[in-house]
């Protein structure tokens, strides 16, 4: 199974490289984590959409077979921010153009609060280590050009998946990234869920509706109310599945899931508890696949992404009314106990917690400050 780019990249960002890039920057730690999980998918869908040429394949080539081997934290202690940074600049500006990369570095310096000037400084000090960690990859995985661009192209939607929600749509506006592919795939996933269910349902209903007039000779107008009382019954009250009349009930929070999202809980045509709920169903994937200090490594990207995603949540919640602010709390607070449960259990495996403890606690803090929003 080919490895995940972002992860490949994600696991070089060390606490010691994190450190010296938020130093670089003038930032705190916790910052340079949130704007370095948004800039490096940023940067490798670029890369994707580049080797979709052959010019760009081998621009790219080219520029890997210039970077220095061994470890990132020692070619920062060797080169220097500063140097690193020049160079990065350069090798950016050379692969996508002054203009795209001066947008991507607005969009990631909006995003992560650094300002225009603080995201084309970070971009550039992490181009070269994205680049070398690609070439570091390539190298071990014997690819050659052709098959590190196909890697790339290969993994084009799921590096834009991992782009936080917020920067995801500064991008896309301005036409760096595509998200209506994967946005018009899910949607034709759910809407045939849907039908599936529906029709299994009216088959259900139909089948009871034969039985019963064989049995007892119902009028015609009796068999069709148990037709429809069927379906009202699994699209309305069948316990534990989503069916479409959620869609348009009131939220009813569990320990298990955020719950749907009211009306007013929208700001700057965002969904905050939409946004919430993606955020929780991700960290439900990502934290019951950590048993062990490689689970942790890969799953760190997703944990970032998360924390990132609950940032922009808290930022957008200032401009809510008072109850929609307390409405978004009764939300967060509902989702928490099942989270912190799998924290736990992540802290809990041998070897773990150096690697993951500090994501971990950071994310629980941003769910307990928006609880209490």
């Amino acid at each position: 199974m080919a490895a995940n780019l972002t992860s490949v990249v994600m696991q070089f960002l060390t606490p010691e490289v994190l450190s010296q890039i938020a130093s670089f920057l003038g930032i705190d730690r916790t910052t340079a984590q949130k704007a370095t999980t948004g800039a490096v998918p940023s940067l490798l869908a670029g890369l994707a959409d580049l080797v979709g040429t052959p010019a760009g394949s081998n621009q790219l080539s080219k520029l890997l077979s210039q970077q220095q081997t061994g470890s990132l934290a020692d070619i920062l202690r060797s080169a220097g921010p500063d140097r690193l940074a020049e160079s990065g600049s350069g090798m950016l500006s050379e692969l996508f153009g002054a203009g795209t990369m001066g947008t991507m570095a607005q969009a990631v310096g909006k995003f992560a609060g650094l300002g225009d000037g603080g995201g084309k400084s970070l971009l550039s000090i992490l181009g070269p280590i994205v680049l070398g960690a690609l070439g570091q990859h390539q190298r071990e995985a014997g690819l050659d050009a052709n098959g590190l661009a196909s890697l790339l192209r290969s993994q084009k939607d799921q590096i834009s998946a991992a782009i936080p929600a917020g920067l995801a749509n500064q991008l896309s506006a301005a036409g760096l990234i595509d998200q209506a592919g994967a946005g018009v795939r899910s949607g034709m996933a759910a809407a045939s869920a849907a039908g599936s269910r529906v029709a299994s349902a009216t088959e259900r209903a139909s089948s009871a509706y034969a039985t019963a007039t064989k049995t007892t000779q119902w009028p015609y107008w009796l068999a069709a109310l148990v037709v429809l009382g069927g379906l009202a019954w699994y699209a309305f009250d069948r316990p534990g599945q989503q069916t479409v009349a959620e869609q348009t009930a009131p939220a009813r929070p569990t320990t298990a899931t955020v719950g749907m999202a009211p009306p007013n809980l929208t700001v700057d045509g965002v969904n905050l508890a939409s946004q919430v709920n993606t955020t929780i169903d991700s960290l439900k994937s990502a934290l019951p696949s950590i048993t062990d200090a490689t689970g942790a490594q890969a799953a760190l990207p997703k944990i970032n992404a998360a924390i990132s995603q609950l940032d922009d949540v808290g930022t957008r919640a200032a401009k809510l009314t008072p109850e929609g602010r307390t409405a978004l709390a009764k939300l967060i607070a509902a989702a928490m106990p099942a989270i912190n449960q799998m924290c736990d259990k992540v802290m809990a495996a041998p070897g773990v917690g150096p690697i993951a403890k500090p994501a971990i606690d950071d994310l629980k803090a941003k769910l307990d400050s928006l609880a209490r929003v």
